[in-house]
């Protein structure tokens, strides 16, 4: 059974938010690190739809470091080749409890818990000849050795014309249910495009008996011809490389997500990738400890771009010491009603330095309008009401602002600095 054929639950009717430790933690992130992110997010992103928080890559590491992957990293393991808690970075992990602790308190918290995992099976218990549970079967008759992700040693891929194969992805989700991890974010799937695994995977979710977020990255030239099989198995799809805080990184997505965003909905989301906001590079693969390089400006054109294609949001940065004018951005619900309920959602010109989307509101008299300035200086930019579906009578508010903008029935006139946009509500 694939995610498709199981009920939607009502949640899935907009894009996933969260926050992710990658960004801002790469592969080090603490138990302390985490709980104190989930409690803020309680505290303060709750109320505004914010409500999963995900532990990214290498957990299992208990000599993770910042900038780069230890080869042959002596990952914890349990005596079926799955991957166990640090117990060194959660305590809580001890004694082989696994997240379950940690994911208790997360819940209790009223939020979702959320892992990363990569694709295959450890080379560790290919090495060691660990049994497969519940099989006859040992890893090193299920992995293909030739099958290795090129910027992370830590797995094989596996064999899926041996029985095994599923066998040992079926124990690894089961033993993530039994912890109550809501979301998964499975890596090394999408760049070259691992259809068995995919399914292998999304597959194992279905046989755990629990409703988990399968999230695919990390989506490098992922093409629509896969969107068919992606909603039939995932929720969520990156479609670019890893992200960060430069302006070029931001401007690669306008087209990517033209291309997706009128395919978003309920099969299914395309992701444009984490939010490099805040305060991120702690201890990050990319960089040393900083606020985010983006300007107001280039932080409020990416946030008007995800919302207006309707792309998952994952915080990236760390939330407690975040400025709070970066709270502010990620919790304006005028705004965050645009990802929540639009519909229709469209590029509808781009034009030199000038970008246009609309979209309507599922109330089917809202409408919805992002101007976006890709200019390297500011300029001023006259927008014809009908190139964004606005009508001479209508209610024009800038969202971001929460300010009623007046035109002449004809065209609106809007100074946008540097790398800006604009996001507007029309009503009539």
């Amino acid at each position: 059974m694939t995610r498709s054929t199981r009920p939607l639950p009502e949640r899935h009717l907009r894009p996933p938010m969260g926050w992710n430790s990658w960004d801002c933690y790469g592969t080090t992130v603490t138990e302390e690190e985490v709980l104190a992110n989930a409690t803020f997010m309680r505290d303060h992103l709750l109320s505004h739809g914010w409500d999963t928080v995900v532990v990214d890559i290498q957990w299992y590491d208990p000599t993770a470091r910042a900038h780069g992957y230890n080869p042959d990293a002596p990952v914890v393991l349990d005596g079926h080749g799955r991957q166990l808690p640090a117990p060194n970075r959660f305590p809580s992990a001890a004694d082989g409890a696994g997240f379950a602790p940690l994911a208790d308190r997360v819940h209790q918290l009223g939020l979702r818990f959320g892992l990363h995992i990569m694709r295959g099976v450890p080379r560790r218990a290919v090495a060691a000849r660990l049994p497969v549970a519940g099989t006859d079967f040992t890893a090193d008759e299920i992995a293909d050795t030739t099958s290795v992700c090129p910027w992370n040693p830590d797995n094989y891929g596996l064999n899926h014309d041996h029985p095994g194969a599923q066998a040992y992805y079926d124990a690894q989700v089961a033993q993530f249910a039994e912890w109550g991890v809501d979301f998964i974010k499975a890596d090394d799937m999408l760049f070259p495009y691992h259809e068995r695994e995919i399914s292998a995977y999304a597959r194992a979710i279905a046989r755990s008996g629990r409703p988990i977020e399968l999230s695919l990255s990390p989506g490098t030239d992922v093409s629509l011809a896969h969107l068919d099989h992606l909603r039939d198995t995932a929720t969520i799809w990156r479609v670019c490389d890893d992200l960060w805080d430069r302006w070029e990184d931001i401007e690669a997505q306008f087209s990517r997500m033209a291309r997706w965003a009128p395919w978003q909905g309920e099969g299914g989301w395309a992701d444009a990738d984490m939010l490099p906001l805040g305060r991120i590079g702690i201890r990050a693969e990319r960089g040393d400890d900083r606020l985010s390089r983006l300007t107001r400006a280039e932080q409020i054109s990416l946030l008007t771009l995800w919302f207006i294609s309707r792309s998952p949001l994952m915080m990236g940065g760390d939330l407690p010491t975040s400025p709070q004018e970066t709270i502010e951005l990620l919790t304006n619900d005028e705004a965050l009603a645009v990802l929540w309920h639009s519909r229709d959602n469209r590029e509808v010109l781009r034009e030199k330095d000038l970008v246009l989307w609309t979209a309507g509101d599922s109330d089917g008299r809202t409408r919805y309008a992002a101007v976006f300035s890709l200019a390297d200086a500011p300029q001023q930019v006259t927008v014809p009401l009908g190139s964004i579906g606005a009508r001479p009578g209508d209610r024009i508010r800038e969202l971001w602002t929460r300010t009623d903008t007046p035109h002449d029935s004809h065209c609106l006139r809007i100074d946008l600095p540097t790398h800006g946009a604009a996001l507007y509500r029309l009503s009539p």
